[in-house]
């Protein structure tokens, strides 16, 4: 019978994999990223608040724990807005290529944010994600600013890792996801109005839109936000990031399947996407190696 901690780290693969199609997705629907990222948190906030109440959920959080779950959730919106905006201006495969960075951005702060010192293995598996990276694309010029945008969601995920790492320790993963997604799509309400963005057009959606929208944000987003913070509890926030490597792997896979030849992939991202498989499986056996002994 597998370890607990085990079942989590093939149910976080799992929830990588949805993630993945989350970029296929965003290509799919034909809205810009900002109202994009608007009815995606929106709607998944909608979805947990009825959960959170079937389930009679206390809301009660310390006015600390409060702030912090703001914070993530502006961190988690500028994320998504960052990532998509990647997506909209480059392609899939570039965006999701890039935010492979964030296991290195993790490595250099996780033993600054949790005060321990910085274990070796760590950071080589950090550098080897990126060579990793270099490997896959012989990036063309055109496409910097999709680079540019999808380091900074990387940087943002990472965050948005680390502190999501402290919360799920003691709150629910369903109340946190409530807090930060509403805290997300309130941030993201503020700026559209000052904007004057709300007008005919913005609510203004066609079937296939809506359709894809749903899709994206109950089982790409209210699931996978919830499930993704639950297995924080058993897994290092490290680990966690370095896992959601394979999200490339699983997306441009997916895109390639869906768009064609417009996401083929040269054979460098074969190789590239090797090593950083390589990587991840090596972090998950030295990370449970004492549960995988117990268990062969």
């Amino acid at each position: 019978m597998l370890s607990a901690k085990l079942r989590n780290y093939l149910h976080l693969h799992f929830i990588v994999f949805i993630w993945g199609f989350t970029a296929v997705l965003g290509k799919l629907i034909t809205i810009d990223a900002l109202p994009l990222v608007w009815y995606r948190m929106g709607i998944a906030f909608l979805l947990i608040f009825v959960y959170v109440k079937f389930r009679k959920f206390s809301l009660r959080v310390p006015p600390r724990t409060l702030v912090m779950l703001i914070v993530a959730g502006i961190v988690i919106a500028l994320h998504w807005v960052t990532f998509f905006m990647a997506i909209k201006v480059s392609n899939v495969s570039v965006a999701l290529a890039i935010m492979s960075t964030g296991a290195f951005f993790t490595a250099l702060m996780e033993p600054i944010w949790y005060g321990r010192k910085m274990i070796g293995y760590e950071v080589v598996f950090g550098l080897a994600v990126i060579l990793g990276l270099y490997v896959m694309f012989n990036v063309q010029g055109n496409y910097v600013y999709g680079i540019v945008l999808a380091l900074v969601s990387a940087f943002l995920s990472a965050v948005f890792s680390l502190i999501n790492g402290k919360l799920a320790q003691e709150y629910k993963p369903s109340i946190i996801s409530l807090y930060e997604l509403g805290s997300g799509v309130l941030l993201l309400t503020i700026y559209l109005s000052f904007r004057g963005r709300y007008n005919e057009e913005f609510f203004t959606l066609t079937t296939t839109d809506w359709g894809y929208l749903f899709l994206l944000a109950s089982v790409c987003t209210a699931y996978a936000f919830i499930a993704s913070v639950k297995v924080m509890k058993f897994i290092s926030p490290y680990t966690v990031m370095l896992t959601t490597n394979l999200e490339p792997v699983y997306g441009i896979i997916l895109a390639f399947l869906i768009f064609g030849d417009s996401e083929k992939m040269n054979p460098g991202f074969y190789i590239g996407g090797i090593i950083i498989l390589t990587t991840v499986m090596a972090n998950g056996i030295l990370k449970n190696r004492k549960k995988l002994k117990k268990i062969v």
